[in-house]
């Protein structure tokens, strides 16, 4: 498997995903409300794993410029349409990953990745690109399913239903673990935070600065 099958999955998946209901609206409002109060009307955004657009569109209008990318040029076309039906002069989307717009010259004053680091298949990797996308002192903030935390039923699914193309690559590490890696990438952590609204939580909302 590599990227080019992740992309695939996410393609073939872009309408029922854009067609689906957020488990925890409580909970995904929340994550919006403490992100936009972290964000600088100055600020220089990037989004990666930025699926279909919808918080793109929710938090761009409070910064001064937002990139949001995905790895899916599908899930890139449906957040384009909803971009045109909802104009933000700030906002554009793109098809890229971390790895590669770290060797362009852009940087940010903040990188975005919500639901989107368990997905990734070099996590160590894709967190020094995130640090090497940022200028100094600059803000990573990500809210990502832990799936060393859940359930075991869960770890012992996941490669059945890849193996039957129902689901996609996903990594297997806890909150701690996730933690050590971010540190590892050159990170300091400031503040983590829980914002399920029901049942216990295993996607820990993480907010660190570029060291």
């Amino acid at each position: 498997m590599s990227s080019a099958s992740d992309a695939r999955f996410w393609d073939r998946s872009s309408k029922s995903y854009a067609r689906s209901r957020i488990s925890d609206q409580a909970g995904y409002e929340r994550t919006l409300e403490r992100t936009g109060a972290l964000l600088k009307p100055d600020d220089r955004v990037l989004e990666l794993g930025c699926g279909t657009g919808t918080t793109a569109l929710r938090l761009a209008g409070t910064v001064e410029s937002y990139l949001a990318t995905d790895i899916s040029a599908s899930m890139i076309a449906i957040a384009e349409e909803k971009l045109v039906a909802s104009p933000f002069a700030g906002l554009a989307f793109r098809t890229a990953t971390a790895e590669a717009l770290a060797s362009e010259a852009a940087r940010f004053d903040a990188v975005l990745g919500f639901n989107y680091l368990h997905l990734v298949r070099d996590l160590a990797g894709t967190l020094r690109s995130i640090h090497a996308l940022l200028v100094p002192g600059g803000r990573f903030i990500s809210k990502t399913p832990c799936l060393g935390d859940m359930n075991p039923l869960i770890k012992l699914a996941l490669p059945l239903m890849q193996m039957i193309g129902k689901a996609p690559y996903a990594g297997v590490f806890s909150a701690q673990e996730l933690s050590g890696l971010i540190a590892a990438a050159g990170f300091e952590i400031v503040g983590t935070e829980r914002h399920a609204s029901k049942g216990k939580d295993s996607r820990p909302f993480i907010v660190a600065r570029r060291a």
